[in-house]
C-alpha cells in the first residue's frame, strides 16, 4: 500500500445545517484510512445520493467533528486487509457500506468484504454506484420479507409500490418485472414519474397525490396481494388494509410514527420492516448475504435482464455538486439516482 497517499479530498458536513448553507457540506482534506481484517481499501470512482444522505445530514449533528456521508459507491480496489478472501488489488467493486462506518464521499474508503459485489463490468462507474443501497433494499423486502421467490414460474399475484420512479421503486419493480410473475401497480404523479416508472416495470400506474383505495380497486377489483411501500405508509396504512387481500404482506421502508396496526387483524395481514442497514449494524452471521445478492445483481445486469437507474450525473464528487443532490432530494422530486463521478 506504499503508493496510497496519507491524506485524501473527501466531502463531509461539521454541523447540522440546512442544505442551501454553504456550509452544510464542505470540501475537506482527510487522513486515508486503514483496512481493518476483513476490510478493503477502495479508490472511490462514483457515488450516489440517497435520503439517507440528508436525513442523517438534518438529524445527527457531528459537534464540528467532519462526518463523511454516502452510502452507494463503485470504485477499485487498492488494498486489502489480511483476512479478505474474496477479493483482490485491482477488482471492480460496487457496495452500499455501512450506516456505523464513514460514508463514501472521499476519494478512499473501507469496506467490509462481506457487504460487497463485484462491479458489473457492462455498467461505467456511475451507473453502477446507483444500483446497491436500493438493489439491496428491493432485494431483502421482495424475496426476504415478502416471501416472494425468484423463479417466475412460482409466484403470481398483484404488487403494489409506492414511488415507483423513485430509486427504491425503480429496483423492486423491475426485479418483481424480471424474476416473478406478479402484476406491479406503482404510483406516481406527474407525467415523466408516470413515463419512468412504467420502463421500470410498472404496469399499471394510480396517482398518489389522489385516494390510493378506488384507484387500485379500479385496476384490480379483488386487491392485491402485497405492498412494498417506500414512502407514505402512516397515511396509507387505512388503505391497505383495505385493499390488500386475506393473509397478504406489507413491507416498509419508511420511517413515520405511531398507527394502527391493528387495521389489518380482521384479514390476517403481516407487516415487515425491511432496513438495509440491519445486517451490517447488528454484524449478523449471514452479512455475507448481501455480497452474494450484489453479486446476482451485477449478472443479472450484464445479461440485460435489470439496468441501471442512474438518470442524472452531476460530475465530479464535490460539496457543491453533493448539495445539490440533497436538494433535489429533500425535494421529493427525484427521478431515479442521482450520481457524481470521480474527485
Amino acid at each position: 500500500m506504499s503508493q496510497i497517499p496519507e491524506t485524501m479530498p473527501a466531502v463531509a458536513y461539521r454541523k447540522s445545517l440546512p442544505v442551501d448553507d454553504a456550509e452544510s457540506l464542505v470540501d475537506t482534506t482527510l487522513p486515508v484510512p486503514q483496512p481493518g481484517p476483513r476490510d478493503l481499501l477502495v479508490r472511490v470512482e462514483a457515488i450516489a445520493v440517497n435520503p439517507v444522505d440528508y436525513k442523517i445530514r438534518q438529524s445527527n449533528d457531528p459537534g464540528g467533528e467532519p462526518k463523511v456521508l454516502g452510502w452507494d459507491a463503485a470504485g477499485t480496489v487498492v488494498g486489502v486487509g489480511a483476512e479478505v478472501e474474496s477479493f483482490q488489488v485491482g477488482d471492480e467493486v460496487f457496495y452500499a457500506g455501512a450506516l456505523d462506518r464513514p460514508g463514501a464521499d472521499s476519494l478512499f474508503h473501507t469496506v467490509d468484504e462481506r457487504i460487497v459485489g463485484h462491479k458489473p463490468a457492462s455498467l461505467s462507474f456511475a451507473e453502477a454506484a446507483a444500483l446497491p443501497l436500493t438493489s439491496l433494499t428491493a432485494w431483502e423486502g421482495l424475496f426476504e420479507h415478502l416471501g416472494l421467490h425468484t423463479d417466475a414460474l412460482k409466484q403470481s399475484g398483484t404488487l403494489l409500490v409506492t414511488a415507483a420512479a423513485g430509486g427504491v421503486g425503480a429496483m423492486v419493480s423491475q426485479l418483481a418485472r424480471a424474476l416473478t410473475s406478479l402484476t406491479v401497480i406503482g404510483t406516481a404523479s406527474r407525467p415523466e414519474t408516470v413515463e419512468f416508472a412504467r420502463r421500470m416495470g410498472a404496469a399499471h400506474i394510480v396517482d398518489h397525490r389522489r385516494p390510493l383505495a378506488p384507484q387500485v380497486r379500479e385496476v384490480v377489483p379483488q386487491g392485491v396481494d402485497f405492498v412494498f411501500g417506500t414512502t407514505g405508509t402512516e397515511q396509507n396504512l387505512a388503505a391497505y388494509a383495505d385493499i390488500v387481500k386475506p393473509f397478504g404482506r406489507i413491507v416498509a421502508i419508511d420511517d413515520f410514527g405511531p398507527v394502527e396496526i391493528g387495521l389489518l387483524k380482521s384479514k390476517s395481514i403481516s407487516f415487515h420492516w425491511e432496513f438495509m442497514f440491519t445486517r451490517s449494524l447488528h454484524r449478523t452471521a449471514d452479512q455475507a448475504e448481501q455480497g452474494r445478492i450484489l453479486d446476482q445483481i451485477a449478472r443479472l445486469v450484464d445479461t440485460g435482464i435489470l439496468t441501471t437507474t442512474a438518470t442524472t450525473d452531476l460530475g465530479k464528487i464535490t460539496a457543491e455538486h453533493l448539495r445539490e443532490a440533497h436538494r433535489v432530494l429533500e425535494s421529493g422530486k427525484a427521478i431515479g439516482k442521482i450520481t457524481m463521478t470521480g474527485f
